[in-house]
């Protein structure tokens, strides 16, 4: 990267999420950049969750509120649709996109995505979902192996289990989970309209989008640029900040590189 003002950049979490979960790439990113990571509409413990549309809105309004004109953009699942949504809608506001594991096109919908779209039955299948593991984070020896085997701190795990059992998170995460099954349909007609520099970001390992989905993305965003990463799975803000930060910052891309669209 070439010296300078360090590049502001817009983080966008994913669901179930908070700015916390960049914790680690803001670290690794340091003085080169200048974060600004944010809480989603529903995450924040004031606002109500909303779509894509009103996400983009809450974004601009940040970028507004900090003083950037134009920021590269980064987005973690859902958040990543929010991302490739504003750098559709404006344009001027996106210097680079950056995708990492991306909900962004109609590929990505799982069977338990629409599943836990249904206003009842998937309502209850994801406060039930999320009690379980927020209630089994809470265990120590869980907590223990997991801090051992990812290097995640164990009061951020504390956090996380807090959120899972809260009745704020079941609301907004049964909210988003509609709005990606009603409007990813209009956020690809979108998707051609990108002008910024894009990265898709997927892990080979991800279970949670599929990597017919990142590739098929790769294909709708004009001259985006796929890369896997070897070993990672869906979590790469958490568990994989060093690549993630270096793709933002140029400063070599790791894994491989499918060719240029």
């Amino acid at each position: 990267m070439s010296g300078g003002a360090p590049q502001s950049v817009l983080l966008l979490h994913g669901q179930p999420g908070r700015a916390d979960d960049w914790r680690r790439l803001i670290a690794v990113l340091g003085d080169a950049a200048s974060p600004l990571a944010i809480d989603r509409p529903g995450w924040d413990d004031r606002s109500e969750a909303t779509g894509f549309v009103g996400n983009v809105e809450a974004a601009v309004a940040a970028l507004d509120a900090a003083g950037i004109e134009r920021a590269t953009v980064v987005g973690h699942s859902f958040g990543a649709g929010v991302a490739a949504w504003l750098a559709a809608s404006h344009p001027e506001r996106v210097s680079r996109l950056i995708l990492a594991a991306p909900a962004a096109n109609r590929a990505s919908l799982t069977q338990t995505d629409k599943l836990l779209a249904l206003t009842a039955i998937g309502s209850l299948a994801s406060t039930a979902m999320m009690v379980g593991t927020g209630a089994a984070l809470r265990t120590g020896p869980l907590q223990r192996a997991i801090a051992q085997r990812s290097r995640i701190e164990r009061e951020y795990l504390r956090a996380v289990s807090d959120m899972l059992t809260s009745p704020r998170t079941w609301r907004a995460f049964s909210t988003e989970q509609r709005a990606l099954v009603r409007e990813l349909p209009m956020l690809e007609r979108a998707l051609p309209r990108i002008t910024a520099e894009t990265v898709i970001v997927a892990g080979a390992a991800d279970r949670v989008v599929p990597a017919r989905a990142m590739s098929s993305l790769a294909a709708q965003i004009p001259r985006a640029r796929l890369v896997r990463l070897k070993r990672a799975g869906h979590l790469l803000p958490h568990l994989h900040a060093q690549q993630l930060a270096a793709i933002i910052l140029e400063a070599g891309v790791p894994g491989s590189r499918a060719p240029a669209h």
